[in-house]
């Protein structure tokens, strides 16, 4: 047998010995990274810089600002958050993550803290980090994990793993602690070290790290307390219900219970979106306008549409009309840095003859408002639209809540309306279950069952799409007058069912082979769950089909 192999990084042939760890090589090409090298992709598969290569191979190092290395580096941020907490106040000591906030994490401690601890663990984290301890990677068999965790009290981790059939599963060591994670690892905790702690309450603080978005820089830290409310809210019905995690869903599918907890939610849903068309109601003299916006696959059409209907049953009649209606000629869209058309940016919208038609309607004129032709490029004008004393304007639009638009109407007129499905299930007290994540899936479920797409289709879309949101729909999130949380405790569950064909079909040649690998993974830990018990005007049903409102 050869004893050396070729390996190919950036475009240049090395020699190493078979059997190389990447951990050896990746300190010859750390100059050329700001960052530090988290992970490799090796022929095209993720791998921890522990692995050991054993034929040629082509090789690109990972960063945090690639998606793939920003998770590794959260993930360790978070074990070494645990092991500091631990070694601070003993090994009962612990935190559960809540759920992300402007660009960060929200966690909870079991203990009563204040910003003289938190400066504490900050500190100790820092000398976690400046030791460079190894993170070891450990396959070890379920069972035992499973009774390590029991002994620990970590009664959550210890359940979801009852939910896998495997018999050996991959554990993470620092110092004298396992956890559990669900993406892969950096190799040391030297490896980490970008982040800040804020304080937020005697129980509660935020881990602030880069992100792929914000590149080199900790974003400050604001607070957005329409969305902290909302998945309080949400997070302490959960608990209300005993259903926190994925092991607690786990255990109601199996017990048979679903349909209840399903038809529970359902109607927890539409009183939520009932109180909110009670209050545009109540202040029925003087909005004459609801604006709602949301990022992809939040369920904006089913929620607007179940709105009407509410709204309708106090005796108002809403007339609806979509800001994508009023986009510029394609002659005269602006184009991004690559020389395509940017259809997201707000210059992509006839903003002038927006704001003209829709101030004309509150005046109770008669308007001929246009419908895009997105074939031809163009706009037609086939329909007249007039507001009697009742009705009411629905506009529908990412850019609906930017205070760029409709500067002519008094805000006193205007009721925003900001949607997106936070879900409130956690993984287990570590790992979170991201909103983008559930959106994602969402997306590559209707885009198969509606355009056909294939999952690689939707997944080379989707770097674009969040582009998008970042800049031009995140940044007004606190314009609204309330926020919709349209994410159901048990979607994951019922998405799984027709999203995970979909991902196998991904081949493993394809640049999307490891992200639909991800998802894969991610969707083993949840049992499925049937579509037969959810109602026709379930916001899921948008993606999944069956829907009232469309089909």
């Amino acid at each position: 047998m050869i004893d050396t192999i070729e390996v190919t990084i950036n475009n240049e042939k090395y020699t190493y010995s078979r059997g190389t760890m990447l951990q050896e090589i990746y300190r010859e090409h750390q100059e050329k990274h700001k960052y530090p090298i988290l992970l490799a992709r090796v022929n095209n598969r993720l791998r921890e810089l522990s692995y050991h290569l054993n034929s040629s191979s082509e090789i690109q190092f990972l960063d945090l600002t690639t998606h793939e290395g920003n998770r590794a580096h959260v993930n360790g941020l978070t074990f070494i958050l645990v092991y500091a907490i631990k070694n601070l106040y003993g090994k009962n000591a612990n935190i559960v993550v809540q759920h992300s906030i402007d660009k960060g994490l929200y966690f909870q401690t079991d203990f009563k803290l204040t910003e003289e601890k938190m400066e504490d663990i900050q500190k100790e984290m820092n000398d976690i980090i400046q030791k460079d301890l190894p993170i070891t990677r450990l396959t070890i068999d379920r069972l035992e994990a499973i009774e390590y965790f029991k002994n620990i009290g970590d009664d959550v981790k210890a359940n979801i793993l009852r939910y896998n059939t495997d018999n050996y599963i991959t554990l993470y060591r620092l110092g004298n602690i396992y956890n559990y994670f669900y993406n892969l690892m950096p190799i040391s905790t030297g490896k980490v070290k970008d982040f800040d702690l804020t304080f937020l309450n005697t129980n509660g603080f935020i881990l602030r790290f880069p992100t792929v978005h914000i590149h080199d820089k900790i974003k400050k830290y604001k607070h957005h307390p329409h969305m902290f409310e909302v998945f309080s809210e949400f997070k302490e019905w959960a608990k209300l219900i005993n259903v926190q995690n994925t092991a607690d869903l786990n255990r109601v599918v199996s017990m048979g219970k679903i349909s209840d907890l399903i038809k529970i939610d359902e109607t927890l849903q539409s009183n939520k979106l009932l109180n909110v068309a009670k209050e545009i109601n109540q202040k029925r003299k003087k909005i004459k306008i609801v604006l709602i916006a949301g990022p992809s696959s939040s369920g904006k059409t089913t929620t607007s549409r179940k709105l009407c209907m509410y709204l309708e049953s106090f005796g108002l009649h809403p007339k609806t009309i979509g800001m994508d209606d009023y986009f510029v000629e394609k002659k005269d869209n602006p184009k991004d840095e690559f020389g395509n058309y940017d259809f997201e940016c707000l210059e992509a919208v006839d903003l002038p003859l927006f704001d003209k038609q829709v101030g004309q309607l509150l005046k109770g004129e008669k308007v001929k408002t246009p419908t895009f032709n997105f074939v031809l490029g163009e706009k037609e004008y086939r329909t007249e639209m007039q507001l009697e004393e009742d009705d009411i304007l629905i506009i529908e639009g990412i850019h609906a809540l930017d205070t760029k638009i409709l500067t002519n109407i008094p805000r006193e007129n205007k009721y925003k309306i900001y949607i997106s499905p936070l879900t409130e299930l956690s993984m287990d007290n570590h790992n979170r279950i991201s909103t983008t994540d559930n959106r994602l899936l969402r997306r590559i479920v209707r885009d198969n069952r509606t355009r056909n797409y294939k999952v690689e289709d939707t997944l080379s879309q989707w770097a674009s799409v969040r582009d998008g949101e970042e800049k031009y729909i995140f940044p007004f999130q606190d314009e609204a007058d309330c926020t919709i949380n349209s994410a159901a405790i048990y979607e994951i569950g019922v998405l799984k069912t027709y999203v995970e064909p979909l991902l196998f079909s991904v081949e493993s040649t394809s640049p999307y082979y490891e992200e639909a690998k991800r998802l894969i993974n991610f969707l083993r830990l949840f049992l499925p769950i049937s579509a037969d018990s959810i109602p026709e005007d379930a916001v899921i049903r948008e993606f999944i089909g069956g829907s009232y409102f469309h089909d």
